[in-house]
């Protein structure tokens, strides 16, 4: 087939998270709440949400059960916030078959020096302390996130900063791929937050970055009694002991969390003695200003936001069922893609045997001269 026959000038978007917790703050600042933007602006003919259960199982192969319960938090967490079935196809990764076969075409052009180089990787591997010990299956994942991508044909992917390397060796696949057969596939395109604060939104523990794994995060799920909590022992300056002392702003989780999530209504609000964070800031950094107020108002900002997505949570809790349902219905609707972009890969690949008439007949001859 021509290049022609493949291409699209549709807009599609394929996002994802890996169920190993239930997910939190950092994820709602970071992609979530761009999600719900990005499904609501009618710009995009077709929006894809993994539920990534297969790469999660590549570095929790031992703890199935882990990944097995937290499918059903990760999807609550999307319909909380505002995700609508309706508007995205939300789907679960093992349960698309096309995404395995892909993965394993994709991998012989892909060289092991070329993974070893992939910073996001070697991150990853040094995080996870693997070094030596290293499942196949974790090391070849941006392989696998390619498959992911390019089966949907998704043009626009949204993520964070630390995962632009993987969204680069995606299109150096799809090149190659389009390269050695036909151009069948579509190199996608990374898009970031648009909030600085989103790409580096720290643990409540003042560790660089909000974690599962880690457990310094605000859930979505946390009830007011654990988000007032974990607020009011967040990690601020250790050197602001006295409230008439000069406070640092600067690596302050309290602040950044303001910086992400605050804005003008907020303080008129719950804190209508300052104008804007310009000036709780300086406040704060001249000295005379206490944690504990800092911390208060942010408590306001933060259960301002998680209320009605509780609210949410609680009303799909009691409607299980319905969620099971609609991940079926995803899955069964992400098959069909996939199975689609499948069939063109062996297509170009010329692996399609039992479709290829022109081989068949040419066999035929051959054998009956």
């Amino acid at each position: 087939m021509k290049e022609r026959d493949f291409m699209t000038n549709k807009k599609i978007i394929l996002t994802g998270d890996r169920p190993t917790g239930r997910l939190h703050l950092g994820h709602f600042v970071g992609s979530l709440k761009n999600r719900v933007k990005l499904q609501n602006s009618g710009e995009f003919d077709k929006m894809f949400i993994m539920i990534a259960d297969a790469q999660a199982l590549t570095d929790n192969a031992d703890n199935p059960e882990k990944i097995r319960e937290n499918i059903i938090e990760v999807a609550l967490d999307y319909l909380s916030v505002g995700l609508d079935p309706k508007k995205v196809t939300i789907f679960i990764q093992s349960q698309v078959s096309a995404l395995t076969e892909l993965t394993f075409f994709y991998s012989n052009l892909v060289t092991v020096s070329r993974l070893q180089r992939n910073p996001t990787v070697k991150n990853e591997i040094k995080l996870r302390n693997f070094e030596a010990n290293i499942p196949v299956g974790f090391f070849t994942y941006p392989i696998s996130q390619a498959a992911d991508i390019t089966a949907f044909k998704a043009n626009i992917v949204p993520v964070g900063e630390d995962q632009l390397p993987m969204i680069e060796q995606t299109r150096e696949i799809v090149r190659s791929f389009n390269r050695t057969y036909e151009s069948v596939l579509i190199e996608p395109t990374a898009i970031l937050p648009e909030s600085e604060a989103a790409l580096r939104l720290p643990g409540i523990d003042g560790n660089a970055k909000m974690s599962k794994s880690l457990g310094n995060g605000i859930y979505l799920a946390d009830s007011k009694e654990e988000v007032k909590r974990k607020i009011m022992g967040m990690y601020t300056d250790p050197n602001h002991i006295h409230v008439e002392d000069p406070g640092n702003t600067k690596n302050n989780p309290v602040f950044t969390y303001l910086e992400a999530f605050a804005n003008e209504q907020d303080f008129k609000n719950f804190l209508p003695q300052y104008k804007n964070l310009d000036e709780l800031k300086a406040h704060y950094e001249k000295g005379g200003l206490g944690d504990m107020v800092v911390k208060k108002f942010l408590l306001a900002v933060i259960e301002n936001i998680l209320e009605p997505i509780r609210e949410k949570r609680n009303y799909y809790e009691k409607r299980i069922d319905e969620v099971y349902k609609m991940l079926k219905d995803g899955s069964d609707k992400a098959n069909v893609v996939a199975n689609e972009t499948l069939n063109q890969v062996k297509n170009a690949m010329k692996i399609n045997y039992f479709e290829d008439k022109e081989l068949i007949e040419k066999h035929i001859q051959k054998y009956q001269e």
